[in-house]
């Protein structure tokens, strides 16, 4: 004979819902006893614009960007992967970790570069594109904003 749980599956089909609505990443409801925790992990993927790429290559004969050495010159560079939101970026997955990238590195087009956590959900910051990293901007734990240059890309 099967008992009955003490969790409503409706209330937990309407905090879902309520977290698709306002884009919250968890809701937590706790009345007496009972507690009921709804949470969602929002994977972050970093784009380019491709209007960048075309013109790069029909100038061949122009020289290439010079790689960034601080956070206005890598807003301008066309390899930048932005911030996509606020939060603290990391560089390895755990403290005793070694990094996802360094300088040098060869990284695939959606392969992980860093994370970035917001309200205690980690996002990855995949590679928009293949190419060599040769900045990184960031700090392991560093505090970031949107749209702050995190690493280059070429």
């Amino acid at each position: 004979m099967a008992t009955k749980s003490p969790i409503d599956p409706e209330l937990v089909r309407e905090l879902a819902q309520l977290l698709n609505e306002t884009d919250l990443t968890e809701i937590e409801v706790e009345k007496g006893d009972l507690r009921v925790r709804v949470a969602r992990t929002i994977t972050a993927t970093v784009q380019v614009p491709a209007a960048t790429a075309p013109v790069l290559a029909a100038a061949p004969a122009a020289p290439a960007p010079a790689v960034p050495t601080d956070a206005k010159a890598a807003t301008a560079h066309p390899g930048t992967v932005p911030s996509p939101m606020v939060g603290t970026a990391y560089r390895r997955p755990s403290p005793d970790a070694k990094p996802f990238v360094e300088i040098g590195s060869v990284v695939k087009a959606g392969e992980r570069v860093l994370l970035v956590e917001a309200m205690k959900t980690f996002n990855d910051i995949v590679a928009p594109r293949a190419g060599t990293v040769v900045a990184i901007m960031v700090e392991d734990g560093q505090p970031v904003e949107y749209g702050e240059p995190l690493l280059v890309i070429e």
